[in-house]
């Protein structure tokens, strides 16, 4: 396709080149989350930013690694993954928040996701519907053994993605509510732990891209708690997602190291 970049050596829409980001690389929907990622890496410095997408490059066990925030939703997040891609990264780690649906999950408990419920829009210009949304196994491990190492509660399941934050928050005003709360009882129904609005897309595209993609969540809080008048403690503080995170991409570093002396 057409690069409309003014600088034709950066991606358009991240401002980006060849070379200078890691192939390991975080994705924070929130921009003013990547200076935060990127205080945990060695030697971090800013690359570009540019709309939504603010990227950081650093190293991590001497290994160049970066942070790219995403926006909000699957089409940003696809534009992200896409340039990304181009510019040399094949390892991603989604940090983010989610909110709690089953009642074991709660505010401030972490969520692994190793496959996404496909109730949004991008991934189906990528993939039929009937194509599952399935992290990568290698970064699911990783993430799982990252928290578990620090110690957090977590929970490893499928969460939901969509694209409307409001038809999950208050559906019974929506024109098409009878959909939206009928699919929410089955999400609920099927055991799905939390919802959200990326991971689908992300996972889809890792998928036709031939490229690695897990997600991690700081549960915020729980509806379906509060709606059984449950205690619900709502959590703001992503460091413990941020920090697992970052110890997957460590453990996948060294994973990765590992194979190539065994060639």
């Amino acid at each position: 396709m057409i690069n409309y970049s003014v600088d034709q050596s950066k991606q358009y829409h991240i401002q980006v080149g060849k070379g200078e980001v890691g192939r390991y690389v975080i994705l924070p929907g929130d921009p003013k989350r990547s200076e935060k990622i990127a205080k945990y890496f060695d030697n971090p410095h800013l690359v570009a930013d540019n709309r939504e997408y603010v990227t950081y490059t650093g190293t991590l066990d001497g290994v160049p690694v970066s942070v790219t925030s995403t926006g909000i939703g699957g089409p940003s997040s696809a534009i992200a993954m896409e340039e990304l891609v181009k510019c040399g990264a094949d390892t991603f780690v989604r940090v983010g928040t989610c909110g709690g649906m089953q009642l074991d999950v709660k505010g401030g408990d972490l969520v692994v996701a190793n496959g996404a419920i496909r109730m949004e829009g991008t991934s189906k210009e990528y993939a039929p519907i009937e194509y599952p949304a399935v992290a990568s196994l290698d970064v699911v491990n990783a993430l799982v053994k990252a928290a578990g190492k620090q110690g957090f509660n977590y929970h490893v399941g499928v969460v939901q993605c969509k694209d409307s934050f409001y038809g999950q928050h208050s559906p019974e005003v929506k024109p098409v509510s009878y959909e939206l709360q009928n699919k929410w009882e089955a999400w609920l129904r099927m055991g799905c732990l939390a919802s959200e609005m990326e991971s689908a897309a992300l996972f889809i595209i890792a998928q036709f891209l031939r490229v690695r993609c897990g997600s991690v969540f700081l549960v915020m809080a729980n509806q379906e708690r509060a709606a059984k008048g449950l205690d619900n403690p709502v959590a703001h503080d992503t460091d413990g997602a941020i920090r697992t995170g970052i110890e997957a991409i460590r453990e996948l570093i060294a994973q990765d190291k590992a194979k190539l002396e065994h060639k």
